[in-house]
Parts: structure tokens; sequence; C-alpha cells
């Protein structure tokens, strides 16, 4: 639910408002549909207006330099203007193509006949962040004039900090904000409620709120925020009191609003209320809010309304020419939930006919659903050929599934294998500890000491060591009933203190049989 509302949030961020204003003031000086040597120009063979933007739009590979494609189109006898460029950027950032957006920008920062707004620089400095870093981002906005150093650019770097979840550096910025009186609308605020409810301080979103209200009023994205915390902690009857607010000012609620207070009423098995909301919330979609159309499916998911569930997926496939690998995922998972595996199964085979991503996230979904249904075998068939057989490359999340379901069915060998695997396929392993205790808890019940250490040794490699790793090999040779060597010397190399646990299992262990020392150590 927070990526709603952060949806919500984004779509009123500060994106050159003084850049529009200029656009306004200066627009095209032929009517549309009219011929120029300046704007458009007719592709010879009618395949359709040729525009600058069309242009930079089809550079599709990252290789490709937007820079050249202005040159060439200057070198043509077209003119550039600064209101085109400005639209350009912001198509190619719903695109995700920040590198060419990037490179539009720096450009216009080389032309002298473009005057260039604090807005301007607020998108370019965002763009940095996104393609150079924080740290380049930092630079370039200390190297901006102090005049252009104002409310859109702090605002623009705030939200850096805030997508880099760097608390100390956005709320310091907060402060020289408020200092230099730039805190006049609710966006710097909304970021910082953002900030704290993906880490889970509620307390410090209600304060932030408070002072935002001390300064100005709250936006329709203020109180989805404010909303989404309520969702995050169940709290129904918070949510209650903030939608009678909202009532009472002259904002109008959005489908974010409904949804969130949907996934609330369901939280709290208060399923009338929530298909009052999610009726409301319904009514609220159209096709610019793509987005809200998963979420619906997803709600009336939860509601267990497959009937609803398949209108609005027939709905999506008549109002969109292709679903994307995400809307697709939504469904399928869907389905799974509502127990429609077969229909899971036959929309799965309908991606795999339209889609050339590849993505491992759909075939994972049917895995997951049979080995929850403690299907090994139709789980290793769907593997072999849907999977390897269709050269999608399995991620860490495939290894995981059959890592957890081998350990179900207590396939020792192959845990050790899939385990290994799940770490040996991203480049840092994040430590799953729910894994690991579930891998040593079968390692111990069979007292399998060899297969203990070739585990440590896995998870040492890949850069994680801790005390309650070598506790869980300590058990495993304390079932054995045998006595491990050099566990002090291997926890110091490591860095790894002792604790109790440690000490009164080598103590156990000190009376038994010394066992081998692997060759893998």
């Amino acid at each position: 639910m927070l990526r709603l509302a952060r949806r919500s949030l984004a779509a009123v961020r500060y994106f050159s408002a003084a850049a529009i204003t200029d656009a306004s003031k200066h627009p095209p000086p032929y009517p549309r549909g009219t011929t120029t040597t300046t704007a458009v120009v007719r592709k010879p063979g009618g395949g359709g207006r040729d525009t600058l933007g069309r242009r930079l739009l089809s550079l599709v590979y990252t290789k490709r330099s937007a820079v050249i494609s202005i040159k060439i189109w200057k070198e043509e006898g077209h003119v550039v203007r600064k209101y085109e460029l400005n639209r350009i950027v912001r198509e190619l950032r719903k695109l995700k193509r920040y590198k060419h957006a990037l490179e539009v920008c720096e450009w216009m920062t080389l032309q002298q006949d473009i005057k260039l707004q604090e807005g301007d620089y607020a998108v370019h400095l965002d763009l940095i962040a996104k393609i150079r870093g924080i740290n380049s981002a930092e630079k370039f906005f200390e190297d901006l004039p102090s005049k252009m150093k104002g409310q859109p650019t702090c605002t623009a770097l705030l939200h850096i900090y805030v997508q880099h979840k760097d608390s100390s550096k956005a709320e310091a910025l907060m402060e020289k904000m408020s200092e230099c009186g730039f805190l006049k609308c609710a966006l710097p605020f909304n970021h910082m409620m953002s900030l704290y409810i993906s880490n889970g301080q509620f307390d410090r979103v209600f304060e932030t709120l408070n002072e935002l209200k001390k300064n100005t009023s709250p936006d329709i994205v203020t109180y989805n925020l404010w909303l989404t915390a309520c969702n995050s902690q169940g709290d129904v009857t918070s949510a209650e009191k903030i939608f009678l607010e909202l009532k009472k000012t002259k904002l109008n609620p959005d489908w974010v609003t409904f949804s969130l207070l949907t996934s609330i009423y369901i939280k709290n098995s208060r399923f009338e209320d929530a298909l009052l909301t999610v009726t409301e919330m319904e009514k609220r979609v159209f096709k610019k809010t793509r987005v809200a159309y998963s979420s619906l499916v997803s709600l009336y998911t939860g509601l267990g309304r497959l009937e609803d569930v398949n209108r609005v997926w027939k709905k999506m496939k008549s109002s969109f020419r292709k679903l994307n690998d995400a809307e697709y995922n939504c469904m399928i998972s869907s389905l799974i939930k509502l127990n429609e595996l077969k229909e899971a199964e036959d929309l799965y085979t309908e991606w795999e006919s339209i889609s050339v991503t590849g993505d491992s996230r759909l075939p994972n979904l049917i895995l997951a659903a049979y080995i929850n249904k403690n299907d090994i075998k139709m789980a290793e068939m769907f593997f072999e050929k849907r999977v390897v057989g269709k050269g999608i490359v399995p991620s860490y999340t495939s290894w995981e599934l059959f890592t957890y379901g081998y350990i179900h069915e207590k396939q020792m060998e192959k845990v050790l294998e899939c385990f290994k695997k799940a770490i040996g396929s991203v480049k840092k392993w994040d430590p799953d500890l729910k894994i690991v205790r579930e891998v040593y808890k079968l390692l111990e019940e069979y007292g399998n000491v060899e297969g203990a250490e070739e585990v440590l040794v896995t998870v040492r490699r890949a850069g994680f060591a801790s005390t309650e790793l070598y506790n869980l090999v300590l058990k495993v040779y304390v079932k054995a009933g045998k006595m491990p060597l050099i566990v002090g010397e291997r926890m110091k190399k490591d860095g790894v203190l002792m604790d109790d646990e440690t000490r009164q299992l080598i103590k156990v262990t000190s009376n038994m049989c010394v066992s081998e020392i692997p060759l893998y150590l």
C-alpha cells in the first residue's frame, strides 16, 4: 500500500512549474497538423510525423546519444524549443529512460539561448541521482548558483535522501528548508512521512503531520500517506477518523484513498465495508490510472470475489493493447490465492506465448503453488520444461523455493544443492536466517556434520558469519555425538564472539569422539 501512496506522491511532484509556464507563454506558432521545417516534417513513405520527440524516444538502447540526435535535428534546419525538450524529458522519465533524459538536460545547460529555471535544475538533480548516484547529485546541488538553491531544488534533493532512506541528511535538510521559508507546501512533509512509514517510525509520521499543519494545508497525498500508516498498523478506527476529516476539506478522495481503506477493512475482516469502498474505488479507475487495475484485482482477491477478479481482468485486456509482466504477475498470483491453479497455469501459458522478458518471477508463482501443495514432482516437471527448458534463468527465489520443498521431503542432498545454488545466484547475498535455520534443523535431525560444515563454508564465503550460525553447527555435532575441531579459532577468524550457548555446546561436545576436519575448511 505504501507503493500506492508513493505513486500518488509522484503524480504531484514538482516538475518545473516555471518551465511549464514558459511553455504556455510561448506556444508553437503553427496549429497542430501543420507541416513546418522547425518542428514537424513528414516521413517519406507516409510513416507518420517526424519529430524530435519521436527521434529521442526511439533511442531504445542506452549507448545511443540523445545529444547527437538533437544536433542532427538542428543541422537539418529545425528549431529546438525549450518547452519541447521539457516535454520530451517528462516522457523519457515516464519510460524510465533516465540516461537519455539526463543527456537532454545536460545539453540544455550548455545552450546560451535557453534560460533554465529552478524547476529545470530540480529535474536535472533527480536524474543525476538516478544515473550517477547520491554523491554526484549532492555535488551538482552544491555547485548550483545560490539563486537556484530554492524550494524546487531543495525538495528534489530531499526526495533523493528519502529514496536512499538517509534519515539524518533528510532531517538536516528539512531544518535548513524551514529556516529559509521553503516549507510552504505539503510536498516536503509528504516526502518525510513516506520515509518514516518505510522505516516503521509511525510516531514520527504523526509528528511530521502536525508540523505540516502548522506551516500549510495537507493535500490528498498527505491523507493517503496518513492512511498508509494506519494500514501498516491495521488501525481501522484512526483510518475512519482520517477519512471523515478528509471529507470535511475541499479535497476529493482518489482511487488510492479508497484502495487503502479497502485494504484496512479486509485486514480487520470488515468485508461489507471493504466491498463498499472498493466499489467507490472502481468508480475512480480509468485508463490513465492504469496501475489501479492491478490494485483492484488484488483487493477483490482479498475479498474472495473470483467473478469480480475475472471481470476486472477482462476490462484490462480490452482497455490496453498489451498487458505487462507485472499485470500478469498480479492476476496469476490472485488466481493461485483463490485456489484456481489450473486457470493460473492457463494464464501463465498465455503470458509465456507473448512475453519476451524471461522474468523468473512469474514461473516462481507456479513453482510456489506446487511446492506449497507439497507436490514436488510437479514442481520439478514444471521447472525443467517451462523454466530451464524455455531459457528462463532461475533466480534466488527459484532455488529458495526448491530448498524449502526438499526440506519438507527430507531430501538432504537436494536441499544442500539448491541452497548453494540460491546463494550462488546473487552477487551479494542478503542473509536470510529463516532458511538457514530450516536447513540446519534438518541437518540436526540427521546429525549430518558434513552437511553442517558444508553449509557453514557456503555461508561464510557469501560474507556472513554469526554466533547463531556457529551455534546451529554445534547443535548438529551434539546430535551426532561428535566433537568439532578448531571452532574457537574459526569464530575468532570471522570476528564472531561466543555467547553462553556457544560455551555450553562446546562443553557438551568436549567429551565426545573427535570428528575429522573437513577437507574444504
